[in-house]
This record gives structure tokens, sequence and C-alpha cells, in this order.
């Protein structure tokens, strides 16, 4: 495998990673491994939603002499931006740190600076592509996999409701159907109905269910950069954009006018992978009407993923690889879908009554295991993720971002994208 001197990873991010360190409040520094008492201090860096504050809790109550520190980036991107400026430096990562999917192949480029998880223990617990995509050519298994995130919509019934439609969750299914043009048809109607309110939340959240739904948008499989010519890439592009015209809310997801939204009625409908369910719930404490529609556009789509990594600079090497084995084991993966949604991507929890009888009493008592278990039998594609594939992704989505806030026409943020992306090299 090639191999580059460390500061390469981070060498075209490295201000912009620094600057979220110092937004965010992040101390540069390692904590201690020790706490008070003499017990070891493992500390757990996340991001979004992994449904762990309770796991925790239960490992330290069954391992005394650790204490787990949690820490959770508000998203996926500062995360990453930590990661990879930390990884540079050669200290302050936490013992276990969380991944997402689509930056994973950028780490197997530096594999030997987290630890070899492989053990007997937990041979064949996985999806067998899940765990594939973790092996760097040595064989070694960097990372343990949490979850995986098949794709439904969610919507507010509501909303629905007020605008004459259909909410019985098997009536919504038939009415958004399973293309992208019939979803984008139903929200064309709800709209007509006078309810003021937009059909989907950001012209870039819906990029992220179309783009999972190419084998190969950005790069070839032998990594050739394809991302301004694949025609495809192009049409999506203005496909999502001619929606967005006039059902999005240009909404950016993450960002606090977005967080806010779900308390006044921000949109009435988004693509919702598992792990989403706990984010909305989170964010719209109190409001009533959310469900979820067994469909999605385009017949079926996965959006996301993680995995949890012991990078070599932990102190406690092998506490944090037990506590990232156990984190990940079916019975604590179980626990955490119960708790924000995130779909096991271990063989045995899917195939547990636990989970494929489950209900979410916040989305109106919906069916969500057998939901997200048919969801996930509906994929069938699994887009190839190369190394450039998230700084490329960023990329498009600051495209759609600069149009949907009118900063650029469609034709200069397309240029602006094609700049972008040639600049990765």
């Amino acid at each position: 495998m090639k191999r580059f001197p460390r500061p390469t990873i981070v060498a075209a991010v490295a201000g912009a990673a620094a600057f979220a360190l110092l937004a965010s409040g992040c101390a540069p520094a390692a904590d201690s491994s020790e706490s008070e008492g003499g017990k070891i201090k493992l500390t757990v860096a996340t991001f979004n939603e992994f449904g762990y504050e309770g796991l925790f809790e239960q490992y330290m109550e069954e391992n005394p002499d650790v204490t787990v520190v949690a820490k959770k980036a508000a998203t996926s991107n500062e995360a990453r931006d930590n990661l990879t400026t930390r990884l540079a430096a050669g200290s302050g990562l936490s013992d276990v740190e969380a991944i997402e999917v689509d930056w994973l192949p950028e780490l197997l480029q530096y594999s030997d600076q987290f630890v070899d998880l492989t053990s007997d223990e937990v041979e064949g617990r996985w999806l067998e592509w899940k765990e594939e995509a973790a092996t760097d050519a040595d064989g070694n298994l960097i990372a343990y996999g949490t979850d995986i995130g098949p794709e439904g919509v969610c919507y507010r019934s509501d909303l629905f409701a007020a605008a004459g439609l259909p909410t019985d969750r098997a009536e919504v299914a038939t009415l958004l159907g399973d293309s992208w043009d019939s979803y984008y048809a139903a929200g064309e109607t709800f709209s007509a109905a006078g309810t003021n309110v937009p059909w989907f939340d950001s012209a870039g959240a819906t990029w992220q269910g179309v783009i999972n739904q190419f084998d190969n948008a950005y790069e070839e499989n032998d990594g050739t950069v394809i991302a301004t010519e694949n025609p495809e890439v192009k049409a999506a592009y203005n496909s999502v954009l001619d929606a967005s015209s006039t059902l999005s809310a240009h909404l950016q997801q993450w960002s606090d006018d977005w967080t806010a939204s779900f308390q006044n009625d921000g949109f009435a409908t988004m693509l919702c992978p598992g792990w989403m369910l706990g984010v909305i719930e989170g964010n719209a404490a109190g409001v009533t009407g959310w469900d979820i529609a067994d469909t999605f556009p385009g017949g079926g789509g996965n959006w996301g993923g993680s995995y949890l990594t012991v990078p070599t600079q932990s102190e406690h090497p092998e506490e944090a690889k037990a506590l990232a084995a156990w984190l990940t084991a079916p019975e604590q993966q179980l626990s955490a879908f119960a708790s924000k949604g995130t779909f096991p991507s271990q063989v045995d929890a899917l195939e547990s009554p636990e989970l494929l009888d489950s209900t979410n009493e916040f989305f109106n008592d919906a069916p969500v295991g057998q939901i997200l278990a048919t969801r996930a039998a509906a994929v069938e594609v699994t887009p190839f993720k190369g190394v450039k594939y998230f700084p490329i992704n960023d990329a498009m989505q600051q495209a759609l971002t600069r149009v949907e806030d009118a900063s650029m026409t469609r034709e200069q943020s397309w240029e602006q994208f094609v700049t972008d992306v040639n600049a990765l090299g």
C-alpha cells in the first residue's frame, strides 16, 4: 500500500481544520490517560448521534476500573477535521475515534496509524461488505462497524393532513412513489395546497440520497476522477436544483437555522436514514406528527454508516479495543438502535426479533425495525468511494449551497465546482 509522510493528509485542510478546532472550543492537548483513583480513562470521540450515552454508563458499571469520557462533535466534517489534524500532529486523538464511511478510504492510506482490530471474537460479526470496507491491503482490520444507513422518507403527517394529503404511512408510500420524479411531484401537489411550508430541507440533503445510487459518481474503480465529466453527475446536479427552486427550505443540514426549523414547521419531508431518527426526535422535541414511510426515491439507498477506530496514539490500546468491540457487539447495537435509530450492521442483530419487532413512539409508533430492514433489502448499489470521494462530495455540497443562497448562479457554481475538484490534483 502506498504510504505518505504524516503531514500530507492535512496539507489541503490544515488551516480550515485549525479554525474548526478554535471555533468549537476544542483544546489541542490530549487528556491524561489516568483518572482519579487510578482508574484507566478512555476517551471516545463521536459525532451526531451514536446512541452511546447509556452504554457508556453500563460499560463503567461492568468495568469499574475504567472511566469513559465522551467527546461529541456537532458534525461529521468537524470530526474529520479534528481527526486528520491530530493524526498529522502525532498526538491528541481520543482512545476511540469514530469515523464516517465517506472518509474511511482516506484513512486506509494511513492504516499503520490505527491498531489492527482483527480478533477471533469479532470474526463474522458484520455484513461482509461492511467489514471489507475497513480492511487494508495487508488484511488489517482498522475499524469496527457501527451502523448502516438504509433510507426511508420521514414526513409530518399533520402538515400532510393540512394539505389534504393522506397521512397513513402505507398511503403516503404510494403517494411518494419510488422515483425521484414521483417524490418531487408529490411535493408540487403539497405546495399547491397553499400550506406555505417547503417540501424538503435543502438541495444538499436531497443530493445525498441521489448520489448514493450511482456506482461510480466521482471516481472510477482505479481512482481516476470523473466527477466533472460524468454526465450523470451534471444531470443530477441540475435535477436537484430544479426541484430545489420550488420545493426546498434552503436550510443546510446541521446549521442553527436547520436545527431550529424542527420547532416551527420548517419542512414537510426529509430523506431519512435510520440514524436520522434520533436527530429528528432530539430537534423536534414536543412536536407531534412525525412518521416514516416505507419507500425511497429511486428504489433504495444507503446514506452513511460509521466505524470505531483505535489510533496507535492511545496509551491504552488493548483496553480501547475491548471497549470498541463491546460497543459494536450485537447487543449494544440493538440498544443504540432503540435509543437513536442507528441501524445495526451486525448479522446477528439484523436477524433479531428485537430489531424486526421494534417500534418508535415518537414516529407515531411506526414499525421502524421492519421498515428499515425492508429499506436495507432494497439497496442495490454500493457506490465506489475512493480517496477523493469525501472532498469531491464536499465541493459539490458547497456548489449546491451557493445556488440555494443565491451567491452564484447555477452555471457559475458548477464552474467553481470544476475548479475545486481540479485543485485536488
